[in-house]
């Protein structure tokens, strides 16, 4: 089977009313979406536009609020977990696989164990769904509680909860890390989804520093993977990559 794409409407369309952006997903050819912070539309217009268009939806974010997240902010529990009932909610009305709990800007002991805390209740509240982390670099998020892969798999490790997984961002990790073939098999048996952008400026995949024509194929992953990038114009002009890396 050749690659499959999702299209992250966070990015891609962000100009247009959601249900529009999902179908011009479907007519560009993208094989599945993925939303950001959804919850401004009604769940049933987007389940409406995700029926008529027969694409599935991956996941979705929780709210970020002002910290980018709530999840490892000390003394914030109440407000974390409110955030994730409200993503779960959302998702499974939708139909979404996925939710992305956003850890937020914040450091140290009690910030882990709040984060823990959170995802421990995150996958408890949802065995329906995979629960996802997501290193963050530092220059886009300085200060973001989660920024190498490593971190993210020491975590889900020590949560021992089958539905949480990693959420492999290649922009991210190739700016914190580097190495991005190697990195991915390291940390294969902890992702639960993929995801690509040029670097360094979370421009089009198909320019950059990053051979994603060549890199892609050599992932092992046989999901959708996520296009989440900045188009910088109309994305319609700028879908020229998909045909050429399949």
């Amino acid at each position: 089977m050749g690659l499959r794409f999702s299209a992250n409407l966070g990015f891609l369309w962000a100009d247009r009313p959601l249900p529009d952006a999902i179908r011009a997903a479907k007519a560009a050819g993208f094989d599945a979406v993925e939303l950001h912070w959804p919850y401004e539309t009604p769940a049933d217009e987007v389940k409406a536009a995700l029926d008529e268009t027969g694409l599935p939806c991956l996941g979705l974010n929780t709210l970020r609020g002002e910290t980018n997240g709530l999840s490892a902010i000390p003394g914030q529990t109440r407000e974390a977990r409110a955030a994730i009932d409200r993503g779960i909610a959302y998702a499974r009305e939708i139909g979404a696989g996925a939710l992305h709990v956003m850890a937020g800007f914040a450091e140290g002991p009690q910030a882990e164990a709040a984060f823990r805390e959170n995802l421990a209740y995150a996958c408890e509240a949802a065995p329906d769904l995979t629960i996802l982390i997501e290193p963050l670099n530092r220059y886009d998020a300085p200060g973001y509680f989660l920024t190498t892969t490593g971190q993210a798999v020491v975590l889900i490790d020590a949560l021992e909860r089958e539905n949480l997984k990693l959420m492999f961002d290649c922009y991210h990790v190739q700016i914190m890390e580097g190495d991005l073939t190697r990195r991915f098999g390291e940390v294969r048996r902890a992702v639960g989804h993929v995801q690509f952008a040029g670097v360094p400026d979370r421009g089009p995949p198909d320019a950059g520093e990053i051979a994603f024509d060549r890199l892609l194929p050599a992932l092992d992953w046989d999901g959708p993977l996520g296009a989440e990038y900045k188009p910088g114009e109309d994305t319609d002009v700028t879908l020229g990559w998909m045909s050429a890396f399949r």
